[in-house]
Parts: C-alpha cells; structure tokens; sequence
C-alpha cells in the first residue's frame, strides 16, 4: 500500500491495518521529512486521543492531513505505533 499526496510517496508498506476504512501503516513507513507535528487533536470514544502530523510537499501544506493514536484504548491496540491519511492523500 502507499500514500501519495502532490505525486510524492508519503508512506508505503504491505503491513497495513484497515480500521473504519482507513489503512493504517507502520510508523517506520512514514517518510519523515515530508510530515511535521500539528498541534491538533481528536477524540474517538473506542480508539481514544488522536494527535496530527502536516503533510509537506515542496513547499505545499496539507495540515492535519495524517493522524496517529500515541496511547490507544484497549478496543483500537491493533493502530498503535501506525499513522492513517485521509484529505486528499490517495491510497492505493
């Protein structure tokens, strides 16, 4: 599987976990230099608190664009230590 957003490959792994639709990669998988932290968050009432990575691509900021469950509920500890995409970021 891979991430792609703006033509560059964010993630790719062929360890994924779909949850809700969502595919989850590995952390390992994530390109670090395109993805900066965001201060945002989220809470799911069965997964718990998600933070948010920016997705920057030569100069192109997609904000709040990956997220990721740093201390996941019991019901969600299959996606700890993995990040998921959504906002115009194509998996595929």
């Amino acid at each position: 599987m891979k991430a792609v957003w703006k033509n560059t490959v964010i993630a790719e792994s062929d360890d994924t976990v779909m949850v809700e639709g969502n595919h989850y990669f590995p952390e390992a998988s994530v390109k670090r230099e395109y993805i900066s932290f965001s201060n945002h968050k989220t809470s799911c009432p069965w997964k718990g608190q998600a933070s948010y990575y920016a997705i920057n691509v030569n100069g192109d900021v997609n904000p709040d664009a990956a997220w990721y469950y740093a201390e996941p509920k019991e019901a969600a500890a299959n996606i700890k230590g993995r990040v998921a995409f959504w906002k115009g970021v194509q998996i595929s």
